[in-house]
């Protein structure tokens, strides 16, 4: 759940002291570095920015660029987000769907105004999509939107929106883009893009996330820890560490006569 529930979840347990394994939000850094797959690169960051309408925890919603690749990401990026179809979930082709509620609706709204008034620049998406005269009218339905041009400090790139929303920004070296990527109450996961190992592992090593994915995204196996750091949440789940949060120790001591 989001940090706020898991705030209320800890204030309401703590009198009976439960331990607790919370996953909670994230806004999650995506790095890409001019060395990448750019192909592979684009095609996946079209899946983690607008998943489920961006409604995963996990999504890369801040995308940091190497600077000397930005136009062309921006250019690929932009045309490959243009082929989602936002409609009806029924339908095979679509690839986007209508967000929970209009009020979470109303709130993805609220954040793509405040980019504008931030200084941001609207690249794609941005509004409601046409359904006039179809079922999808009046449905709670919001383009994938791709906006630039906002610092890491402004509050689009602090705060969790939750949404098909993401914001790209430009980086010229690996402790610029560390200090960005890391610059956030959150650290649920992350994403590196390069064809540099020893690069990809020592910015693995640094970033505040508990969950790194080197060249690709949402790849798993439940026998892995899983959870984050920071506003995130706390404990990890999965495999042995499911187990040895479920489960109580015990030490029994028997004296033989």
């Amino acid at each position: 759940g989001g940090t706020k529930t898991g705030e209320i979840i800890t204030r309401a347990t703590a009198p009976f002291c439960k331990k607790l394994s919370l996953e909670l939000g994230g806004k999650n850094p995506n790095i890409i570095f001019a060395d990448c797959d750019l192909d592979d690169c684009v095609a996946t960051t079209v899946r983690s920015s607008f998943t489920n309408q961006g409604e995963v925890c996990l999504c890369g919603s801040r995308i940091f660029v190497e600077e000397s690749v930005l136009d062309e990401f921006l250019s690929r990026f932009v045309e490959a987000s243009k082929k989602l179809v936002v409609g009806d979930p029924k339908d095979s082709n679509t690839t986007t769907g209508a967000l929970v509620s209009k009020e979470h609706m109303e709130k993805v709204l609220y954040y793509i105004n405040l980019a504008k008034e931030e200084g941001g620049n609207i690249l794609l998406g941005g509004d409601h999509p046409d359904f006039s005269g179809t079922e999808q009218e009046g449905g709670y339905f919001v383009n994938p939107t791709i906006i630039t041009g906002l610092g890491p400090h402004t509050r689009c790139q602090q705060e969790e929106i939750f949404g098909p929303v993401v914001t790209v920004y430009p980086f010229k070296t690996e402790d610029e883009v560390l200090e960005y990527a890391n610059c956030v109450a959150y650290g649920l996961s992350s994403s590196v893009w390069t064809r540099d190992i020893k690069r990809a592992q020592r910015i693995a090593l640094r970033l505040q996330a508990g969950t790194v994915w080197i060249n690709c995204w949402l790849v798993r196996d439940l026998r892995v820890p899983f959870g984050g750091v920071k506003a995130s949440g706390v404990g990890r789940e999965g495999g042995k560490f499911s187990m040895e949060f479920f489960t109580e120790p015990k030490t029994v001591c028997m004296k033989y006569a």
